[in-house]
């Protein structure tokens, strides 16, 4: 069966980039550029794990992952930032709160990318 990984970034290159890097290795990806948008795909499909980008228009991406635990939902989330120090302490509060997440910064490598992926799928896979 093929893992199924959401995207959710208001960065149409990034949002490329990784469905390009995670399609070429199998994976079966889909993108959303918003928060909003993220959350009704989680409600409608079953994801193995989601990169979610913390800084969009709108919801940004703690919000947005509130909004997932709330359903339930305890897929896998790494949060996506370019600017890792600026949200220290909004990553922080939101790990001391309950969230489960964990972090990448772009621009990413490739192959890190990959390994980090295979990684947690096969932790989170039962």
């Amino acid at each position: 069966m093929n893992k199924h990984i959401l995207v959710i970034d208001d960065d149409a290159g990034i949002k490329e980039s990784l469905s390009l890097v995670l399609g070429d290795a199998g994976y079966q990806v889909d993108t959303v550029e918003s928060g909003e948008q993220g959350i009704e795909r989680v409600r409608n499909n079953n994801y193995d794990l989601i990169f979610l980008d913390i800084k969009m228009g709108g919801m940004d991406g703690i919000e947005t992952l509130q909004e997932i635990r709330k359903m339930g939902k305890k897929i896998p989330v790494y949060i996506i930032t370019a600017f890792q120090r600026e949200y220290f302490r909004q990553l922080e509060d939101a790990k001391q709160n309950g969230m489960d997440f964990e972090v990448i910064e772009k621009p990413f490598d490739r192959k890190r990318l990959l390994s980090l992926v295979k990684d947690i799928l096969e932790i989170y896979t039962p």
